[in-house]
């Protein structure tokens, strides 16, 4: 039995952005996509400039990730109410409610479905938290 392949939907838009950080280029992915209504980064860190910002502050990281994620979401036309979905990997429990307060400052009103899982570990031994956002938007 062979399964049908659905072709591509042309009137769909993809549009693919990088913020030019250092592991988009080397690693082949984009900060931001969107396609037709849907927008979605990659996972976003309190890396700027190519350094770990606020070094051991779990809740301090996580509203860095989630400005860094929300800029790029605003490249392609979504805002903070547009979120509907956000996944947060932490690396140690401890960080859970810090983690779950900062995200409450952004999204508390918007209350998008939420993810927090606990991973071993980042790709850099200083971040505490990684952030993915995913917005709907009515098509252009």
């Amino acid at each position: 039995m062979s399964a049908a392949v659905a072709e591509p939907d042309p009137s769909v838009t993809v549009t693919r952005l990088g913020s030019g950080g250092p592991w988009e280029a080397a690693y082949g992915y984009s900060r931001v996509v969107r396609a037709g209504d849907r927008a979605v980064t990659a996972g976003c860190t309190s890396t700027v400039d190519g350094v770990v910002a606020h070094v051991g502050d779990a809740a301090a990281q996580t509203a860095q990730a989630i400005r860094i994620g929300l800029a790029a979401l605003a490249e392609v036309g979504a805002g903070p109410a547009d979120v509907v979905r956000t996944r947060m990997y932490v690396i140690d429990r401890r960080y859970a409610d810090e983690v779950g307060r900062a995200h409450n400052a952004v999204f508390g009103a918007v209350r998008p479905a939420a993810t927090m899982v606990v991973v071993a570990a980042l790709i850099d031994p200083d971040l505490l938290v990684e952030v993915e956002l995913e917005a709907y938007l009515p098509a252009l």
